[in-house]
């Protein structure tokens, strides 16, 4: 297929794999036969000790549209960033080694980008479950009446949406422009947070797509956290935010938007972790936000009711939240969820609950 060979393809797709023999196939599968045909797919192979070389170098030998990038397994920050120093496209797009996308996936978030002319195109996606009866749910973050085109500054949403960079599409030179690369820290979790946080942050208009293009796969195993190792991965993420946000004291009012972030991502954290891990990262959340406390950036505005309730109860006592969350698993209503509001935050966060549609 040397015909599609492009020297500058319109999409470089960035494919980062380890160890994902079981899923590959379906994923190149679904890249090679993409719509878009002036495309090229990079493979990043981590160090991976199972067939997966041999699933990319098949794909390499049948389409002169893929290559394969083979390095030591030094994690997926580092792998990314070797795909982006290799990109070749005008536009730089991801796709992970155990989803699938549909086949006009890259024709229409491209489309999207050149009618807009925007630094990034931003898109919904399906959650995807391949046992038992196969089926996808479609994320919803990205609803019919959100404007089609925004400036990420005016519109602080965009910045606590799923960080989900494989559903989106960004332009390579204002990727290179603004020194937009991955954290590299090992193995691979949560390396998407500070990476989408700077490119919302240095865009300056970003389309937004409804329709759903990525499967995102729910039941591949390996992808869970539960190593002691990966808990304050998340952290990093954040003292790499913080640490940007230093560097571009233009950005100072990103502030509040990065902390409310930072709520929602260590929460997340907290729940996925095992439980005999939770007590140990409840200890950190505690400090990170009393840090955010005395600095000012804790905008209880910008909150969801019971998001404030969580963060009021950790900064009143991480302990005491530790030990209601065991025992609720974080489920409360009726009487129960109004007194717990009433108590981290008197009658105003029990109006605000009761007042809150959404």
């Amino acid at each position: 297929m040397s015909e599609l060979q492009s020297a500058e393809p319109k999409v470089s797709i960035l494919v980062p794999c380890y160890n994902v023999e079981r899923y590959l196939e379906q994923c190149l599968g679904s890249l090679k036969a993409q719509t878009l045909q002036d495309i090229e797919v990079i493979c990043i192979n981590d160090g991976s000790t199972d067939s997966t070389a041999a699933i990319i170098d098949r794909f390499c030998a049948e389409d002169a549209r893929f290559r394969v990038i083979e390095k030591e397994n030094s994690g997926y920050g580092a792998s990314m960033n070797r795909g982006l120093d290799a990109a070749r496209g005008t536009y730089v797009g991801i796709l992970e080694s155990d989803d699938f996308c549909e086949l006009e996936t890259f024709e229409r978030l491209h489309a999207a980008a050149e009618r807009t002319a925007a630094d990034a195109v931003k898109a919904n996606f399906f959650f995807y479950w391949s046992t038992e009866e196969p089926h996808n749910r479609k994320n919803e973050l990205i609803g019919a009446r959100t404007p089609e085109v925004v400036e990420p500054a005016s519109y602080p949403e965009l910045f606590w949406y799923m960080p989900s960079i494989w559903s989106a599409l960004y332009r390579r030179d204002f990727l290179e422009e603004n020194g937009i690369r991955f954290l590299e820290t090992p193995g691979a979790s949560y390396q998407d947070l500070s990476f989408t946080f700077k490119v919302w942050a240095c865009a300056s208009k970003v389309a937004l797509l409804s329709d759903a293009f990525v499967h995102y796969r729910q039941d591949n195993e390996a992808s869970s956290i539960h190593a002691p190792g990966k808990v304050f991965c998340v952290c990093d993420e954040f003292d790499e935010i913080e640490r940007f946000l230093d560097a571009h004291p233009d950005k100072d009012g990103l502030r509040t938007v990065e902390t409310r972030l930072k709520f929602d991502s260590y929460i997340w954290n907290y729940w996925r972790l095992d439980v005999d891990l939770r007590a140990q990262f409840i200890e950190r959340f505690e400090a990170d936000f009393k840090a955010a406390e005395a600095a000012g950036t804790i905008d209880f505005d910008l909150f969801q009711p019971w998001s404030e309730a969580d963060l009021r109860h950790i900064l009143k006592s991480a302990s005491d939240f530790h030990t209601w969350a065991t025992i609720t698993q974080g489920k409360q209503t009726g009487v129960a969820s109004l007194v717990r509001y009433w108590e981290m935050g008197g009658l105003g966060l029990v109006m605000k609950r009761l007042k809150y549609r959404g």
